[in-house]
């Protein structure tokens, strides 16, 4: 088995097992307390969101750079250099954060001033988090950033949440353990990149100002900052925690989660189609590339809508089955709806953005990410102060953002490269979904909620594979035999 072979195996598990935790964690765990969960929810985007403002695209660079450097025997120097950048961008950051009350006295009202202490601190942490991550990726080593990235920061909110609720201690030490873990994932990553190569720290900045190598790396990093401000994600937890409550991220945060069961067909697409786009866009056969668009594109489609359609007829009875707080999960039902179906249109365009941004127009992926940042915003902005709608809101704004963001997508792709992703077997996957999910809604209930979770979702099932059987839009018995079983688990 080759080495990428092997990181890519368990590159897939540690995300898929990262994915399961966090998932039944919000669905059994974290609705216990939905006041709680929000704020650890809104901690970690909100210095997630802000990170960027402090590593400026560096880590980018170190991926981009990394083989020059390498040549010439400063790899060590461009990581010094870049860790000593951004502490003194996180001393600057500090500065006008601590500043702008000065200028602008509301922002001492804001939750993110309340929990500074938190959040400063762990902005530092994920920024230097950053550099190693992308640093240690250039040894084609992904399996260990991975466990970092995926799984301690559901283990810090699982924790923390545990023992507050659980456990019945102060939030001081629920905050202090969900700290520790990012902590010790700084440790880690210090102390497997020293693995891979000795650290051996050098801030002599000669080499850099040689031909004026500082203006191509800053440059690049530029680009790589204005490519981080498409995280609708964390901007939606930063503005409901800002104008809704604690309670609401909670909520939202859960609702996430299962929305996000959608995108589980979606999970390593960019690693496994990024060779093939590049191959297919150096040859300039937009005839293969489109091909492979469509497929994939459909794929993840019928894939993602078959998933969408149990849980549309699963949710009312699985929130019976959560804790106490169910019921409000139940009053929201209404966002899955919208929110789910702006997921399956992500889908439905497959690796749009792969494209552009393995092309010489990767620019242009930067400014519609940043579109899509301002689209979120201002929507999100309007639907709170102008509407009664609250998260449903939020859901509608991310819907409209989202789809406008895909649709400029598609049609820059084919006025560009003729490529699409659409085809009209999409149409009848939407018909079979719909008629199935119809179905399933006006059987008769029976009084256990468990069989209802487990018999709705089944007719649906059945009904999606007798409406493909005879439209053969998916080969289903592709997938549904041993030898294919077999074969996710052989490597050669």
């Amino acid at each position: 088995m080759s080495v990428v072979a092997r990181q890519g195996f368990k590159y897939s598990i540690i995300g898929y097992i990262g994915f399961l935790l966090g998932t039944v964690s919000a669905i059994f765990i974290f609705p216990n307390d939905f006041e709680f969960y929000g704020k650890l929810r809104y901690i970690l985007p909100t210095a997630e969101m802000l990170v960027p403002f402090v590593v400026l695209g560096i880590s980018y660079s170190n991926v981009k750079f990394f083989h020059k450097v390498e040549k010439d025997g400063k790899k060590q120097n461009m990581l010094s250099l870049s860790l000593l950048t951004v502490f003194i961008n996180f001393i600057i950051f500090t500065a006008v954060f601590f500043v702008l009350p000065f200028f602008y006295p509301k922002f001492k009202h804001s939750e993110a001033w309340k929990i500074k202490e938190m959040i400063l601190p762990l902005i530092l942490i994920l920024s230097f988090c950053a550099i190693f991550n992308k640093y240690t990726s250039n040894y084609k080593r992904i399996v260990v950033s991975n466990i970092f990235d995926n799984l301690f920061p559901k283990i810090a909110n699982l924790g923390a949440f545990c023992l507050f609720y659980y456990f019945a201690l102060s939030q001081k030490i629920a905050f202090a353990f969900f700290f520790g873990i990012f902590a010790l994932m700084l440790f880690g990553y210090v102390y497997y990149t020293n693995k891979l190569e000795k650290i051996q720290l050098d801030f002599n900045t000669d080499y850099f100002k040689k031909n004026d190598f500082w203006k191509d790396f800053f440059n690049y990093s530029f680009f790589g900052f204005l490519g981080t401000f498409g995280n609708y994600l964390a901007i939606n937890s930063f503005m409901i925690g800002e104008f809704m409550g604690m309670e609401e991220v909670g909520i939202y945060s859960v609702l996430y989660a299962l929305i996000s069961l959608i995108s589980i067909p979606q999970l390593g697409l960019f690693n496994i189609s990024a060779p093939i786009i590049n191959k297919t866009l150096a040859d300039g056969d937009m005839e293969e590339l489109d091909r492979f668009h469509k497929k994939t594109s459909l794929s993840l489609y019928f894939l993602g809508a078959v998933l969408f359609s149990c849980i549309m007829v699963g949710f009312p009875y699985l929130t019976q089955f959560m804790p106490k707080n169910g019921t409000m999960l139940r009053e929201y039902e209404p966002v899955v709806w919208i929110w789910g179906s702006a997921v399956l249109v992500d889908l439905a365009t497959g690796f749009n953005g792969n494209i552009i941004s393995l092309s010489k127009y990767y620019r242009f992926n930067i400014l519609v990410m940043l579109l899509l940042a301002g689209l979120t915003i201002g929507l999100n902005y309007y639907f709170i102060k102008n509407t009664d709608l609250k998260l449903i809101g939020i859901a509608l704004s991310t819907a409209i953002s989202l789809t406008i963001y895909n649709v400029i997508k598609i049609l820059f792709n084919y006025i560009v490269f003729k490529v699409s992703p659409l085809t009209i077997e999409m149409i009848f996957v939407s018909i079979i979904c719909t008629l199935a999910i119809t179905v399933a809604i006006v059987l008769p209930n029976f009084n256990s909620n468990l069989i209802n979770l487990v018999y709705k979702p089944s007719v649906v099932l059945v009904l999606i594979y007798i409406g493909n059987y005879f439209t053969k839009i998916f080969p289903i018995e592709n997938y549904l035999n041993m030898k294919f079983i077999k074969s996710v688990f052989k490597f050669k």
